[in-house]
């Protein structure tokens, strides 16, 4: 088995990010892994403090070990996440035909690097799979779901990785949004991974948002394909803390916890997608699901005072 190559987004948190490394440093394959750095650059109104915080990240980064090699770009100027994610990425991916992206708040679990490189290796001739993810939600897999992965229409971004031939397909200008947005029956199979999914390719493209991810997602709809996934989760975000770009305040608890145990992924070359996991997931990434629990429980509680009272 060929290792990808793992590709580190950086930028002003110096905190996450050693979180992040020393959980990759812990990974069984790191040691035989190449790690590639892209260190984002200051905005220029950026404050002292976030001036101080790039340095922070960038004098740690320089003394990063444990790993077969270590490649680090620093940017003088600020490319933004999107911008860095598309151009580190396309860099990388045009020299080893794969890769293994995290962002600098995720944290993986050891069994990571392992997952990822086999299902690399499985899939890479079935381009049904686009992509393959690291993150889980929180929503429960069928008992009787006996496989230990799963495929739906949508990407992941806390961990994930690709192959050269399908990241080359992405029209990161999407010239044919005018005639999609025209076409209801395109916008329901587009909007199979979450009826969010439309907002968000909206607020893309009226420059509200700076995101790669809905256009890749908008990739692989256009190309019919699927986001590999494990039923357990090896990788948890800790950037919910108001201190990144695109993450607000979550509580940790709403959040799943990363796998705890032995190794047992395995992965079919034949995978469909289970309709009942899709409409979960779908639901999950809507938040239909978690409104219809605080729904139950203040129904419950109203209840409960109209028999106490």
């Amino acid at each position: 088995m060929s290792l990808a190559p793992i590709i580190l987004f950086v930028y002003n948190r110096p905190w996450h990010t050693q979180q992040t490394v020393e959980a990759l440093q812990k990974n069984e394959l790191a040691s035989e892994s190449d790690l590639f750095i892209f260190a984002d650059g200051p905005k220029t109104d950026a404050s002292e403090e976030c001036l101080a915080n790039i340095s922070k990240v960038r004098n740690y980064i320089h003394k990063i070990d444990g790993f077969k090699s270590i490649t680090i770009e620093e940017s003088t100027e600020n490319k933004g996440l999107a911008n860095s994610v598309i151009a580190g990425v396309s860099k990388i991916i045009n020299q080893f035909g794969k890769v293994i992206v995290v962002e600098d708040d995720i944290v993986t679990h050891p069994f990571f690097l392992r997952f990822m490189n086999e299902a690399l290796d499985t899939y890479e001739i079935n381009h049904k799979i686009f992509c393959v993810g690291g993150y889980q939600y929180k929503f429960r897999i069928p008992f009787w779901y006996r496989k230990t992965v799963y495929i739906v229409h949508r990407a992941e971004t806390w961990g994930w990785a690709t192959w050269l031939d399908r990241w080359n397909n992405v029209d990161w200008d999407i010239n044919d949004y005018n005639k999609f947005i025209n076409s209801p029956s395109e916008i329901k199979l587009f909007t199979r991974g979450g009826k969010d999914m439309l907002n968000l390719l909206k607020l893309q493209m009226n420059n509200a948002i700076d995101s790669w991810a809905i256009r890749w997602d908008y990739c692989m709809y256009k190309n019919d394909a699927y986001c590999m996934r494990p039923t357990a989760s090896l990788t948890t975000n800790i950037g919910f803390d108001n201190s990144g770009t695109h993450c607000g305040y979550i509580n940790a608890e709403e959040l799943p916890q990363i796998y705890s145990g032995i190794y047992f992924f395995q992965f079919p070359i034949r995978i469909r997608c289970n309709r009942i996991i899709a409409k979960r997931f779908k639901l999950t990434n809507e938040g239909e699901k978690n409104v219809y629990k605080r729904l139950v429980i203040g129904i419950k509680k109203a209840l409960k005072e109209t028999f106490l009272h």
